[in-house]
């Protein structure tokens, strides 16, 4: 399989961003819890200015493990997208070309992963969530809890970008270029609970075998290569 890389950094850059601030706010915690004891055993008597200090200290814990929460976030869909990328590689051939991390220009937005081959083109949403995970039609929650993230809408929206760029190609102009949205599970840990959706959810064991069966208009090496080529350029 053939594997290129995006244009977009997204991902890596909002993890190592968040990385630095967790450990940033780590250090000032430390700092100021430590001091806020100093002053309160061998110096300040004060009370008040006491209790300010452990409020800094108890607000610079919250941010800390916010920002804490976002770096694990980040860092999952990074661990997400090298599953997809590992497993695709061991089970498609030269045939099929993985486009990872793709950002476009002209249309905005992010697209983790793009595959074209001879079945034709599939715009992935990677998801590395764990537990339980329910999905009704186009509404995804957790027990109790919507989950604010859509993957329904947003895979709808990239797939939609990616065949109205193919068929607005003069190249590809009547030829109803196959494109479809896939929303794809890599963590073995997620419980999913899959109802009517309007979109196909696979796990990642699923997707190799998911692309190499579909019976569609068929894909020649060199439209491949040219829609590759138009990808990268939009």
């Amino acid at each position: 399989m053939r594997k290129i890389a995006g244009s977009s950094n997204y991902l890596r850059n909002q993890t190592r961003k968040y990385l630095i601030k967790t450990i940033l706010t780590l250090f000032f915690f430390i700092l100021i819890f430590t001091l806020t004891c100093y002053q309160a055993i061998f110096q300040i008597k004060n009370v008040e200015t006491i209790a300010t200090s452990f409020t800094i200290s108890f607000v610079t814990l919250l941010i800390f493990r916010y920002y804490q929460h976002k770096y694990h976030i980040y860092k999952s869909g990074r661990q997400g997208e090298k599953t997809v990328i590992k497993k695709l590689t061991n089970k498609l051939n030269d045939e099929y070309t993985l486009i990872n991390s793709v950002y476009l220009k002209k249309g905005g937005g992010d697209i983790d992963h793009i595959i074209l081959g001879p079945t034709g083109i599939y715009v992935l949403e990677t998801k590395n969530w764990s537990g339980k995970i329910i999905c009704n039609g186009t509404q995804w929650q957790r027990p109790g809890k919507k989950l604010q993230n859509n993957p329904s809408v947003q895979v709808r929206n990239n797939t939609q970008k990616i065949k109205k760029m193919v068929d607005s190609s003069p190249l590809f102009q009547g030829l109803n270029i196959y494109v479809e949205g896939l929303i794809v599970f890599t963590n073995t840990h997620a419980n999913l609970s899959i109802n009517n959706s309007t979109v196909p959810v696979l796990r990642i064991q699923q997707l190799p075998d998911y692309i190499k069966n579909q019976k569609n208009n068929r894909l020649t090496k060199e439209q491949v290569q040219q829609i590759v080529k138009q990808i990268q350029d939009a």
